[in-house]
């Protein structure tokens, strides 16, 4: 079985799981495995019944092509382990003559002399070799001498008291540091690979600056309350914030078509529709599926469109056609608590909206200090395309559709 080709621009994978082991009886479509690319996972199904033999394995990069594993033919009362476990004892019986060497061969070592392990654990604390004595035979200084030496040369002799502690010192200086000191490393998926590739991109190529301003959510999430048990059982669907701000951009991106442009070599290119990204994090990382023409939808149809994306990112089941183009971007950094932060352009767009979490603030309305539920938001925007009127004005507008939501129902 190889590696099927998921896309135009795709030309590798990683292969990401296996679903099944080795040695394995698996039936025909049945999913063995999970492949990733820069863009998606993928399942691999079984092309035939019978037993699987594992060629590549986990976290192995693989070509548009390359095989990943084969099926023998048998049943399922023939499913076996691998058939390279049979070769495991041989390799134990010839490694265990070359232990027995190695002991061998450090208990002759003369005396004042150190193994090759102890000689290496006194360099690295600093100790010299002369001021060790060793409890090996003939003298020989051990492995167990080395790692006991901080406590022997803390203690000096009668005779060189007189001198300056100079073992002490470095030995205090060198001194192990309680607590474990284990690092794990792993792999980075296609999928983080092309995140980073693509983030270190757009802060090179483009210019890009961020506007913030903050809305006062009351109005939103009084509406909210009101009508949201009313909403769910109409429609089926929870009232979120996500419709109200999808909806106000939509809005907004009509009367500054600018920021929802893009260019292309030597030309700007204007969208007379809304594709929204909404940045959803999912197990193996950030993804962007798109609500496509937004501006027509209603906000029941927009919160339909967002939880059905959500679902799929979730269980890794988006298309590459729900993750690729989009021409605005809306991330929420608010459901993880941010307060402010300035969002990265989603490549090619020229625009990104960041949502942040509501806090009670003090604000002053009409000349009066008043506690009112508020959200920061900001406004990452390509200088070269965007001026600065137009992305100011974009979100002042923004702030005034949600702010006054019955705006967005009479679109005045």
């Amino acid at each position: 079985m190889k590696v099927p080709t998921v896309g135009e621009s795709i030309t590798e994978v990683t292969l990401a799981q296996w679903l099944k082991n080795d040695g394995d009886y698996v039936e025909m479509d049945e999913i063995v495995a999970e492949l990733e690319s820069d863009k998606a996972t993928f399942e691999l199904p079984a092309e035939k019944a019978g037993i699987l033999r594992h060629v590549a394995s986990e976290g192995d990069t693989l070509e548009i092509g390359a095989t990943v594993c084969t099926i023998e033919d048998g049943g399922k009362g023939e499913s076996a382990a691998p058939a390279k476990d049979a070769e495991a004892p041989k390799e134990e019986e010839k490694a265990a003559p070359v232990s027995e060497q190695s002991e061998e061969s450090q208990e002759s070592y003369a005396a004042g002399t150190a193994s090759p392990a102890a000689a290496k654990i006194l360099k690295e604390k600093g100790i010299d070799v002369k001021d060790i004595k060793g409890t090996g035979k003939d003298g020989r200084i051990t492995k167990e001498d080395a790692l006991n030496a901080s406590v022997a040369a803390s203690a000096p002799t009668k005779e060189k008291a007189a001198e300056p502690a100079k073992a002490p010192a470095s030995v205090s200086t060198n001194a192990p540091v309680g607590g474990s000191r284990d690092e794990r490393h792993e792999k980075m998926s296609s999928l983080r690979k092309t995140i980073a590739k693509r983030l270190v991109t757009v802060k090179n190529e483009t210019a890009m600056l961020t506007t913030f301003n903050e809305v006062d959510m009351k109005p939103i999430m009084d509406l909210r309350t009101k009508y949201k048990d009313k909403f769910k059982e109409k429609h089926g669907i929870g009232l979120g914030f996500m419709s109200f701000f999808t909806k106000a951009i939509c809005m907004a991106l009509q009367e500054w078509p600018s920021v929802n442009a893009r260019i292309e070599e030597n030309e700007i290119v204007y969208s007379n529709f809304v594709d929204v990204s909404i940045a959803v994090s999912a197990p193996k990382g950030l993804v962007v599926p798109i609500i496509r023409n937004a501006e027509s939808l209603s906000l029941q149809g927009i919160e339909k469109a967002v939880a059905d994306l959500a679902t799929k990112a979730k269980n890794n089941k988006l298309t590459i056609e729900e993750m690729t183009g989009g021409t605005f971007t809306i991330t929420n950094g608010g459901v993880f608590g941010s307060m402010m932060s300035t969002p990265i352009i989603n490549a090619p767009q020229s625009a990104i909206l960041g949502m942040h979490n509501i806090i009670q603030r003090p604000v002053a309305i009409n000349g009066e200090v008043v506690i009112r539920p508020m959200m920061y938001v900001a406004l990452s925007y390509d200088h070269r395309i965007i001026d600065g009127r137009e992305s100011v004005s974009f979100l002042v507008r923004v702030k005034e559709l949600l702010e006054d939501p019955t705006r967005l129902l009479l679109d005045v």
